[in-house]
């Protein structure tokens, strides 16, 4: 796929997940219905009407094309290309009225992720990039921090609980010591926040695909990493570690050490 193409891409990826995210903004405010899904999270009927509308936006602009969302599942393609959706991430963040949810749009071809989108409808904040492209933040270039020591990079996570109960607290705690802070800004916000230079290191232990595939261009163009919590840089792994590059060899090992006695 080549620049120009890959640039329409992108373009379109960012309209549509601007168009979606105008939709959710008509559904936000604090008590919104919501169900509980099969894996205890919940989904309201703004995160069904999202996927549609992506879908339907995907499907006649690349019938070609296959899509993967959170909500509708897997539709498969003849063209080796995927979209990959989550029309709300964040949906506790949605449904408690907390302006930290986002829309995920990933483009992804013979089986590597080329662009991304992470808009933030509440915030009126759009981060968005393609391989070779570089990434941006409102129309302006997006680049990570330079902070280049542990002991002062700013540490994101999504749910203290969540890192116990994928037993990954002991990891957790020694990252969290040798760090200068950390905060609980979440889900695809904190790799915005990383990509945009306003973070140094995001950790969830939990993630789905479409969790993770937008942020993978993101992240990268902006100069960092995305990797599983061994380094392996993948967009497949149910566990995300993000960097600003600079700090990544150390947040390895820091997360890798033996246990003291």
């Amino acid at each position: 796929m080549d620049q120009n193409d890959l640039q329409s891409i992108l373009d379109f990826a960012v309209e549509s997940a601007q168009l979606a995210g105008s939709l959710t903004l008509g559904y936000f405010e604090p008590g919104i219905a919501y169900q509980m899904k099969a894996d205890n999270t919940p989904v309201t009927v703004a995160d069904r009407l999202a996927e549609e509308l992506l879908r339907k936006r995907i499907a006649a602009s690349f019938p070609d094309h296959g899509i993967v969302g959170e909500e509708f599942g897997e539709q498969s393609g003849r063209a080796p290309a995927r979209w990959i959706l989550d029309p709300i991430d964040g949906t506790m963040s949605f449904i408690s009225g907390v302006p930290l949810y986002s829309v995920l749009v990933g483009f992804e071809w013979q089986g590597e992720m080329l662009a991304g989108v992470i808009h933030l409808p509440a915030l009126r904040e759009t981060v968005y990039a393609a391989r070779g492209l570089g990434c941006r933040w409102n129309g302006r270039p997006a680049r990570v921090s330079d902070v280049r020591e542990l002991s002062q990079a700013r540490l994101l996570l999504t749910s203290a609980k969540l890192i116990d109960e994928c037993q990954r607290g002991a990891a957790y705690e020694r990252l969290r010591a040798a760090c200068y802070t950390d905060r609980g800004w979440s889900d695809a916000y904190g790799y915005a926040l990383l990509a945009t230079g306003r973070a140094e290191v995001v950790l969830d232990p939990r993630m789905s695909l479409w969790d993770n595939a937008a942020l993978v261009p993101v992240v990268t163009e902006a100069g960092g990493t995305f990797t599983d919590w061994s380094g392996r840089p993948t967009h497949t792994a149910s566990e995300a570690l993000a960097t600003n590059g600079h700090v990544f060899d150390a947040v390895l090992r820091t997360l890798q050490a033996a246990p003291r006695p």
